[in-house]
């Protein structure tokens, strides 16, 4: 059996920020935490700062070997389109100056990993996260995007390792 690995999961916000955080041995996947940052309407560089911040003490008190952010979709709204971007790279900052590896991943991927379909609604990405993480109770949504995308990577780096093992033998 493979060494635990811990995976943060960022999903970005420009006004809710969430990050769950698992441990996986490539077969099974647990909770270790989650929380949902709540921004609130101060100026931008404020709130990216905050992001930054927030991530940094994850990582320090959490210890994860990887992170997964998901990616930004296509917006009609370039503004908040920007604002997302930049939410992003103030958390994939913090990864990065932390020495992480970080994977990106499509809201579609995420989906497609997770339930199976990657037209899934939100419902369903929360239902199959408490599922596969054995959670009770209320998750907040924000949160759950989150362990989705750490979870996604958890199945994904899995795989792609399983295929180059087996393509080095």
């Amino acid at each position: 059996m493979a060494t635990p690995r811990r995976i943060l999961g960022i999903d970005p916000g420009s006004r809710i920020l969430g990050l769950g955080i698992i441990e996986t041995d490539g077969q099974r996947s647990r909770f270790v935490h989650s929380h949902s940052l709540r921004l609130g309407t101060r100026p931008l560089p404020e709130r990216l700062g905050d992001i930054y911040a927030c991530v940094s003490r994850m990582i320090q008190e959490y210890q994860p070997a990887e992170g997964a952010v998901e990616n930004v979709f296509v917006s009609n709204n370039a503004a908040s389109a920007l604002k997302l971007g930049q939410a992003r790279g103030a958390a994939i900052s913090a990864m990065v100056m932390a020495g992480l590896p970080v994977a990106e991943y499509s809201p579609r991927e995420v989906k497609q990993a997770i339930v199976g379909r990657g037209a899934a609604d939100k419902q369903q990405i929360q239902h199959m996260v408490k599922v596969l993480l054995n959670l009770q109770g209320r998750l907040q949504a924000d949160a759950a995007d989150a362990l989705a995308v750490a979870l996604c990577h958890a199945h994904t780096s899995h795989l792609l390792n399983r295929i180059a093992r087996r393509a080095a033998t």
